[in-house]
């Protein structure tokens, strides 16, 4: 007689395993399922982040190449906060604007007092650099989790079958019976791991190639950028 194959899941009492599970067992499952939850909250709001710094970019992009005039950029760039490219020209037009304004206050060149030019490539830095500390914001959380959660998980496996084994040497019955659910229950931790780390690896490797990508852009915006005002400001 054929009996109907049950999958995994129907299979795997998780009540049961937690009714059966040592206090330090239940202790590195909670620690898990709080690092998993904390991990997906974690992957959405930086997924909403990268989307919305992306969508406000190309927009401040397609109006930095079409407009004539920087206070023009200047005014669409107030209304994109969310993306990267706009904050870091923010920043050099207003370090700019300070040294139009100095230079027509005041007699002399405008790049032997001030120091010109570099004060923009220092304002353009500085706002590259805040911008990449911003959009790398708790994405070290998900190295984390990927990197511990399986050996978190490998751990309280070990503490189970070594409870397992301790229970089975008291009882002096180690039958295929009595070893099978207590090992397959302590077996439970390292799935528990592996089901908080996969998905933090994956998304941590996402969120740094995605703000590599920003990092290069702001670089060769910042470029651009000073090449413009050089040509018009600094003849």
């Amino acid at each position: 007689m054929n009996l109907p194959a049950l999958s995994p899941l129907a299979a795997l009492d998780v009540i049961e395993v937690l009714k059966s599970a040592s206090v330090v067992e239940l202790a590195v499952l909670f620690l898990l399922a709080c690092a998993s939850v904390a991990s997906w909250a974690l992957i959405a709001m930086k997924a909403v982040q990268l989307r919305r710094a992306r969508a406000q970019s190309v927009v401040f992009l397609d109006t930095f190449w079409k407009a004539t005039r920087l206070e023009a950029i200047y005014q669409t760039a107030q209304t994109l906060n969310d993306s990267p490219l706009s904050k870091v020209f923010r920043a050099g037009y207003e370090e700019l604007s300070r040294l139009t304004q100095s230079r027509d206050q005041q007699d002399g060149a405008m790049s032997e007092r001030l120091g010109g030019i570099e004060n923009v490539e220092r304002a353009l830095h500085r706002a590259s650099t805040a911008e990449i500390t911003s959009l790398e914001n708790s994405v070290p959380f998900l190295g984390t989790v990927a990197a511990a959660a399986p050996f978190v998980g490998l751990f309280g496996t070990v503490v189970g079958i070594l409870s397992a084994f301790n229970e089975i040497s008291e009882a002096g019955n180690a039958n295929l019976a009595t070893v099978a659910a207590p090992v397959g229950n302590a077996l439970f931790a390292t799935a528990a791991g592996l089901f908080a780390a996969i998905p933090a690896v994956v998304a941590f490797n996402h969120f740094v190639s995605k703000i590599r990508v920003f990092d290069t852009e702001m670089s060769n915006f910042s470029a651009d950028f000073l090449n413009i005002v050089k040509r018009h400001f600094f003849r």
